[in-house]
């Protein structure tokens, strides 16, 4: 059974799917753009406040489903410049400690609402 989830401390779906959901014990969050939820603007120009954003959405989204950034077992990460790894990692290692989840991180020619980040996450317990 596939059960929807929401809240109001991340951006609104832009589309017609969900924040996240759940299926069999299993946490599938839908990629999260650097939108702020209070202002529903970019937070921000930089690779580092964008990053910041995207991981605090995830965050909140994950512990309103009852998860914590420990049980997140996959990440897939969308930067428009691969040039901004470095800083990117930076903030990232804000949010994870050993053992990090596995990851992929790849360049996209363009996102949506022309961010420089999205990350979407599975989480299990």
């Amino acid at each position: 059974m596939k059960q929807s989830l929401t809240t109001e401390k991340a951006p609104k779906a832009l589309g017609p799917y969900s924040q996240a959901v759940i299926v069999s014990g299993t946490l599938y969050v839908s990629g999260q753009l650097p939108i702020d939820p209070e202002t529903s603007g970019i937070a921000g120009s930089d690779i580092k406040s964008q990053t910041r954003q995207v991981l605090i959405n995830i965050k909140n989204i994950v512990e309103n489903a009852q998860y914590s950034m420990n049980d997140i077992a996959k990440v897939n990460v969308y930067m428009k410049n691969i040039d901004d790894f470095d800083e990117f990692n930076k903030v990232y290692s804000e949010f994870f400690t050993p053992p990090y989840p596995a990851r992929a991180v790849v360049e996209v020619s363009a996102i949506l609402k022309g961010a420089l980040i999205e990350a979407d996450v599975i989480a299990a317990k």
